[in-house]
């Protein structure tokens, strides 16, 4: 059965991108907000033996970006989705929690094309939002120091 992901309360907004599909996570992703305001971002890689070493990276985003940021998930709202595989081919998971998106492609989504198969441009502009969202991550989220 679909899970019905409800809304985030007052306009809130959660991206999570996490690496591989599936299996536990080496590579993981949040960006919190709300529109129009700053957004935090954080950054958990596992590594080493066992992947038991976190390094941790965070930041935040200004204004302007987060509102660039939703703008750019919009346009996967609907887009096919599988729990089962990866149909877009990158070996990641994203999990979009907008006011206007509530979309995973690991999930069965309702109102998402159920376990079709993505067009080329719908890859496309999946690669391209991923590609987005590491790159800011790249630029904004700096390493923890204790």
């Amino acid at each position: 059965m679909p899970r019905s992901m409800a809304p985030p309360p007052s306009g809130e907004f959660a991206i999570r991108l996490t690496k591989p599909f599936t299996d536990m996570p080496t590579s993981k992703i949040e960006i919190i907000g709300e529109p129009n305001r700053p957004a935090t971002i954080k950054h958990t890689t596992h590594v080493g033996a066992d992947n038991q070493t976190l390094i941790i990276k965070e930041g935040s985003i200004d204004a302007s970006d987060s509102n660039e940021l939703v703008d750019l998930v919009r346009p996967l709202a609907g887009f096919p989705s599988n729990p089962d595989e990866d149909i877009y081919g990158l070996g990641v998971r994203l999990d979009l929690a907008t006011f206007e998106v509530q979309w995973d492609n690991g999930e069965d989504v309702e109102g998402a094309e159920a376990k079709s198969n993505p067009t080329e441009e719908n890859k496309q502009t999946f690669k391209d939002v991923v590609e987005s969202i590491e790159a800011l991550t790249r630029q904004k989220a700096k390493e923890r120091t204790s």
